[in-house]
Order: C-alpha cells, then structure tokens, then sequence
C-alpha cells in the first residue's frame, strides 16, 4: 500500500488492478456525508488525456441506476432560517475500490473527492443576518467538497 500523494508500484504478478481504502468522517460541527468519488485520470496510448468520477461509497441506502448514476441524497436545508438538518446523509464512510478499467500500460492518477450534503451557502447567511433578500436564481444550496492528493501509477 501507498498513501496519498505517492507513487503505485508495479502490480505484483496475479494482481489484476489497485485496490483504494478510502475512510471519510464529517466534521464534528459540520454536515453529513453524501458520498465518496474516486476521480481517475490516465493517458491512453495516443497521449490523450482521460478523466473518469467513480461513485465509491455513498449513505442513505441509495442504489446506482442502470446508467451507473446515484440519486440525489435530498435537501434539508431551510432557505428563510439559512440552516440545515444532519437528517440525511453520513457520519462516516468506508469502503475498499478497485479500478474496474485499469490497463497497466497507461499511466494514471486517482484521488478521492468526498461530498456533503447540501448547506447553505455564505452569502445566504448573511441575507439572513442582515434581512436583504437574494437575487432570483442565486442558488441557496451547495455540496461543499472535499479532495485528498492524488496517488500516481506510472508503467
């Protein structure tokens, strides 16, 4: 095993692909937990570059949809009181992925990406303190994201 920020060694022979543990913990004063991605980008063998966003891990009992897509975990959040409620989603997260396409010729990098629920964003706190009212269309809700540093494989 590697951590973050290293290099993958060579495969040991009958190893077919990487195996990635990845563990998220919400803050103890922040929100709960969507899911976990793995991002994964390589160079195919003409020199172009990929990227790929894999689901990992997610909470709330959800399943993939045939198009390998997660649903949207839900919204809590209260627009007027500019809150939330850690009704939905995850304290913590876990699991162990292994890269379905991996091709040992191309080189690659993965990183984890973790999501919260959604929360209201700075500026909605402030239209709350101060009572201004927001401009239509401004979004009143956002996922803030975590990122870990990348994990590099090289042939």
């Amino acid at each position: 095993g590697v951590p973050m920020g290293a290099d993958l060694p060579t495969p040991p022979e009958g190893v077919k692909a990487p195996n990635f543990m990845v563990y998220a913990l919400r803050d103890p004063i922040g929100a709960n937990l969507d899911r976990i991605q793995i991002v994964k980008g390589w160079l195919d063998n003409d020199g172009k570059t990929h990227e790929k966003v894999y689901n990992v891990a997610w909470s709330d009992g959800r399943k993939l949809d045939k198009n390998g897509k997660l649903p949207a975990v839900g919204n809590t959040v209260d627009i007027a009181s500019a809150s939330w409620t850690n009704t939905i989603g995850a304290s913590e997260l876990a699991t162990v992925w292994t890269d379905p396409d991996f091709d040992p010729a191309h080189s690659a990098f993965y990183y984890a990406r973790i999501l919260e629920i959604p929360t209201p964003p700075w500026y909605a706190y402030d239209a709350f303190r101060f009572g201004i009212e927001m401009p239509k269309g401004a979004p009143m809700s956002q996922q803030e994201r975590a990122y870990t540093s990348p994990i590099w494989y090289s042939p």
